[in-house]
């Protein structure tokens, strides 16, 4: 989750406790703990490889691949933006819904980036494109929350729809920087752009009925 604010946390309570939002974060920490043992062949094999698709197989990886993270920063960084804003996601949706949402964010992720670099036989992997739904999704039912957030050495209370909203555009630029070969990253943007995208249309018709 690439970004310039590293959120602490919000100021929504939640009614209940997350189960699903733990019970995500507890699956993605014993997948990554389990890839260790092979790493190399279980990105290899499980990961989402953009030119292997449509195999059959192919279909399963966009499923496994959102489990997969590339080291303890990377999962970190995912985990810890599911832990801020998922928990609230999962109060507003219930948790069917939300787990619904959250796997439906990381299949339409790896589309986007399919749709993107069809040719690639670079494995994408991460929680990334499902956790960005889940930002999307928050900043539709909870705009004017505030987000305790550090940028350098200073720490503040900064509106939910800016912390997200700047978290996008960043996206977006980076996104378009790799299509010209311009980012030098091998992150995957696009799977954060649509998985945010998604998150955001889905929770606005979903608010709307």
């Amino acid at each position: 989750m690439k970004g310039q604010f590293f959120p602490y946390g919000d100021t929504i309570k939640t009614r209940s406790f997350p189960f699903v939002t733990v019970a995500l974060i507890a699956v993605n920490v014993i997948a990554f703990v389990l890839s260790l043992s092979d790493f190399d062949f279980i990105i290899q094999t499980f990961g989402f490889v953009p030119s292997l698709f449509p195999s059959s197989f192919a279909f399963l990886t966009i499923f496994t691949s959102m489990f997969l993270h590339a080291g303890v920063d990377h999962i970190f960084g995912n985990m810890w933006y599911l832990w801020i804003f998922g928990d609230n996601a999962e109060d507003k949706l219930g948790k069917i819904k939300f787990i619904l949402f959250y796997l439906t964010s990381g299949i339409v992720a790896s589309l986007a980036q399919y749709l993107i670099d069809p040719y690639s036989s670079v494995p994408s992997i991460g929680a990334s494109g499902a956790v960005s739904g889940i930002l999307g999704c928050y900043l539709v039912f909870f705009p004017k929350s505030r987000i305790t957030t550090s940028a350098g050495y200073f720490v503040n209370e900064t509106p939910a729809w800016f912390v997200i909203g700047f978290w996008f555009l960043i996206q977006l630029f980076f996104g378009a920087a790799s299509l010209v070969g311009a980012s030098g990253s091998n992150i995957a943007f696009f799977a954060h752009i649509g998985g945010f995208v998604f998150g955001y249309v889905a929770a606005k018709a979903m608010r709307k009925s």
